[in-house]
């Protein structure tokens, strides 16, 4: 017996859309914010994990890519980081970083910073910014922040 598809179970498309665009101009990690910023909306809103549960895009693609392509090794994960210490410390890490890309590029908006010139992948491979941004008709502050998004975010 088959399980009825909702238009949800097809979510995990968004995830390597936006990180393929991206290859081409990194203004396409504004895509992202929609990924960060609706699972908080829902969770106030309702109060619980509905969208972990049902809507993300993400675990679905990881699911699909483990389970049904056979890319996992299918071990469970060190106990640890299931701990309430590390979730909370990686909370904390993750807002003081998200803090720092909001700091940042409310500088760059107000001119009082410069646009980083480099584009660091995977926090190792540096690319010149050529490559991901090739200038548009908005501020550069929008291509600084999603440098930040990507370097801090995608890459974690």
């Amino acid at each position: 017996m088959h399980k009825k598809k909702h238009w949800y179970d097809y979510l995990w498309i968004y995830t390597p859309f936006y990180l393929f665009l991206g290859f081409f101009n990194i203004l396409f990690a504004w895509l992202g914010m929609i990924e960060f910023m609706i699972p908080l909306v829902i969770a106030v809103w309702k109060g619980n994990k509905s969208f972990c549960n049902r809507y993300c895009g993400r675990g679905q693609f990881f699911n699909l890519l483990g389970n049904k392509l056979k890319l996992s090794r299918q071990k469970k994960p060190p106990k640890f980081l299931s701990s309430l210490w590390f979730r909370y410390a990686f909370l904390i890490f993750f807002m003081t970083m998200f803090s720092f890309m909001i700091i940042t590029t409310i500088q760059v908006f107000s001119q009082t910073k410069n646009l980083k010139e480099v584009v660091t992948v995977l926090w190792t491979f540096k690319l010149p910014w050529s490559f991901a941004y090739q200038g548009t008709l908005l501020s550069d502050g929008f291509a600084q922040f999603c440098l930040w998004y990507v370097q801090h975010y995608v890459d974690i």
